[in-house]
């Protein structure tokens, strides 16, 4: 059997992952997820990860990978496809990718560069220089002045990984990532995109978030924020924000769940757009014809 994939995406709410699992079990195909929640481990009904039943009903890889407070990133995404992609062509799998978080997939479509190799002395020097953060970023500001511009004050992340590639390589982030441009890691996929009218997903948006509250969701937050207080990333997302708002009693029950729907909304609205610029290959359908289109492509290429 010759190793076959596809992606499954569209706004939140639109039924991925229902969706990507029928799709899975008529292909003798794993599933991988994008979503920038599902990835943790004990976020479970903030991310409307798929349930027991459903994850065991297909083998699903990047849900369940990491806890809270440990870092992800696009680098750590894209080993982690080329380990499915492995273990797929291991087991004669076919793949299928399925999530919100399209950017995930834009980074496999268009790669990485390369970064220069660091040596533990220059992780030292960068680790002790980056104790002033202002002072690294003013002094790379000073040197690349167009790459750090679009970097914020205050991400230690991207201001370490541009202090690394400077004192590694000798040169700019700009200069670097020019002389290295990226490599794509999927040259061609076919794309599958679910395309839903706005007035019906927000309408499913406000179901699947008071469903969310009888399943817990208040309890689950209150879990988060004991155990890993409010500092990890993954805790500034929609869903965890406005429950931390209503356990600080600045809003009301029934305003959090509003504020969850709103901000949900808006961010379907955000994935929307990104879906219909950033792609080619890409196929657009309502839920319900998606299915039969998808299958008559896999079967038929």
């Amino acid at each position: 059997m010759s190793f076959k994939q596809l992606a499954i995406i569209g706004p939140t709410a639109s039924g991925k992952s229902d969706l990507a699992i029928k799709i899975a079990q008529q292909t003798d195909a794993y599933i991988l997820s994008i979503d920038s929640l599902s990835i943790y481990k004990e976020i479970d009904i903030v991310s409307a990860k798929p349930s027991k039943e459903e994850l065991n009903a297909v083998r699903h890889f990047g849900i369940d990978a990491l806890y809270a407070d440990e870092y992800f990133s696009v680098d750590i995404f894209i080993n982690l496809y080329k380990k499915v992609q492995n273990q797929c062509k291991k087991d004669t799998k076919n793949l299928i990718i399925v999530g919100g978080t399209s950017f995930y997939l834009k980074s496999l479509l268009d790669g990485l560069s390369l970064l220069p190799t660091i040596s533990v002395q220059t992780q030292q020097i960068v680790r002790e220089k980056l104790i002033n953060l202002d002072e690294c970023y003013n002094f790379l500001y000073t040197k690349d002045k167009e790459y750090m511009q679009k970097i914020d004050k205050n991400d230690k992340y991207r201001i370490e990984k541009a202090l690394l590639i400077y004192e590694a390589s000798g040169v700019t982030p700009n200069e670097w990532f020019k002389r290295n441009p990226p490599k794509p890691i999927i040259e061609n996929l076919d794309i599958f995109n679910i395309d839903v009218e706005r007035s019906v997903l927000r309408e499913r948006i406000e179901k699947r978030t008071r469903k969310m509250y009888e399943m817990g969701l208040v309890d689950e937050v209150c879990y988060l924020e004991q155990k890993y207080t409010r500092t990890p990333h993954p805790m500034s997302s929609i869903g965890i924000v406005e429950v931390l708002e209503y356990l600080d009693a600045k809003v009301t029950k029934e305003e959090m769940l509003q504020n969850i729907s709103t901000h949900t909304a808006q961010l379907a609205k955000r994935q929307q757009t990104f879906n219909r610029t950033q792609f080619r290959n890409i196929s657009s359908a309502p839920l319900q014809e998606l299915e039969e289109i998808i299958l008559h492509k896999f079967v038929h290429t």
